[in-house]
């Protein structure tokens, strides 16, 4: 679509992305006055005449350079889509990207950047833990392609990680992959030392990319790109999406490495749907209303599982010692905690089964980031996948449980897990912290 930058200043000051989310890259007379976009339901466009189709093809495939004020028009739904252009302008505005891409799914977005920006023999240094999905896709799929996976844990030191790209063939590392926080810890990993590495064994040839998962924190908490990130990555599904109602992802980066990724969607078909899209735009418009309520619950949660007696620990980013690498990182990186809250109930898995089947409010279900509070058990659902020894590396024990706290009422959600405790072992009245 034209006019992207429409209304995006008033008197020359800039405005804030919570107010462009309302009309960035869309004008009503486009649409007979329309204050919302429509859905642009179709899979195929009319060309004005046949050297426009060919114009716009040359541009689509790479078979010439654009011209300065040309533009590529709207081809077919795979390649572009009203609706998507102005909803991936919009993607742009929170991280401060030049361009953006929509997809299908989270693991869409992952897959389809990975596979862009990798070739066989390539080496991808990554963080552990992160999503099942993406640890299986990395450690297996990618296998299948010729590129291996080397993981690092997000407490190790830059010489540590120094020297486990020491340990590789020259030329061979081409990726970082970070999920920060991670999945379900709550580590984070410092991606100023992560930018530095990536910078240091990039070439002409060969460059390193640091591809960096936000979905905990962004795109409101957390802005990778101004750390050195080359691509930031989302599961859409959760806050961006924020409803529990749709599945999608999205990758932003400069504006020459989404069109490599960009390339790759089109041929493997793994963009976002016109509808999804639209529904998306509907949900960045209450987007930092959200995470701010549901960050401001989180902290009032996580301050009285903390003194609860039947919580062993709890991993929670508002909880980093001061003084400590993590809380260095955090005051670095981040903007607030978010809503994201695990903690190792005293006992095992009986004792966490039992609690997770007696909550009444929480939801007892994967993924994260909607409007209700979730809970779920990482080792055997969401992180199941992962070898128990390699669980116990990362963190991830059979004690743990994993919340996403959503926009109830904070008080409301502790009397639910305090009666969930109180099916478990002798609890705490939650009157104490409501007080």
């Amino acid at each position: 679509m034209k006019n992207r930058d429409a209304h995006a200043a008033i008197n020359g000051q800039p405005l804030r992305p919570e107010s462009l989310m309302m009309s960035y890259g869309y004008t009503p007379a486009w649409s007979e006055g329309a204050i919302k976009p429509p859905i642009f339901q179709t899979s195929t466009f009319v060309f004005k005449s046949a050297e426009e189709g060919k114009a716009f093809f040359e541009l689509a495939y790479g078979l010439r350079e654009q011209g300065p004020d040309e533009e590529m028009g709207l081809i077919y739904s795979r390649l572009n889509n009203p609706s998507l252009e102005i909803l991936e302008h919009r993607l742009c505005l929170w991280d401060g990207a030049e361009e953006a891409a929509s997809f299908a799914s989270g693991m869409a977005a992952i897959a389809t950047t990975l596979l862009a920006l990798l070739a066989p023999g390539d080496v991808v240094l990554h963080s552990e833990p992160v999503y099942g999905g993406s640890d299986f896709f990395l450690k297996n799929v990618l296998r299948k392609f010729g590129i291996e996976a080397v993981g690092f844990r997000p407490t190790a030191t830059p010489a540590e990680m120094q020297a486990q790209v020491a340990a590789l063939a020259p030329g061979r590392l081409a990726m970082i992959f970070v999920e920060t926080p991670a999945n379900p810890t709550n580590h984070l990993v410092d991606l100023d030392a992560c930018a530095a590495l990536a910078r240091q064994h990039s070439t002409p040839e060969k460059p390193v990319r640091l591809v960096v998962d936000n979905t905990f924190l962004g795109p409101v908490f957390q802005h990778p790109l101004r750390h050195g990130a080359d691509v930031v990555l989302y599961s859409a599904t959760k806050f961006l999406g924020g409803h529990s109602d749709l599945i999608a992802g999205a990758a932003l980066a400069s504006a020459p490495l989404m069109k490599e990724i960009k390339a790759m969607r089109t041929f493997m078909g793994t963009m976002c749907d016109p509808n999804t899209g639209w529904m998306l735009m509907r949900s960045l418009e209450t987007l930092k209303l959200r995470m701010e309520r549901a960050a401001a619950s989180a902290q009032v949660v996580a301050d009285w599982l903390a003194t609860h007696p039947l919580v062993a620990r709890t991993h929670y980013l508002g909880h980093l010692a001061p003084g400590t690498a993590q809380h260095d990182i955090y005051t670095r990186h981040c903007l607030a905690p978010g809503s994201m809250i695990s903690f190792d109930i005293r006992g095992g898995e009986p004792e966490a089964f039992r609690f997770l089947n007696a909550l009444q409010l929480f939801k007892l279900a994967v993924s994260l980031g909607g409007t209700e509070s979730l809970a779920e058990h990482p080792a055997t659902m969401t992180h199941s996948d992962i070898s128990v020894p390699e669980q116990a590396e990362m963190g991830i024990t059979a004690q743990m449980i994993r919340l996403s706290i959503g926009v109830e009422d904070a008080g409301d959600l502790m009397l639910d897990l305090e009666q969930a405790f109180q099916a478990v072992g002798v609890g705490q009245g939650v009157e104490m912290a409501l007080a």
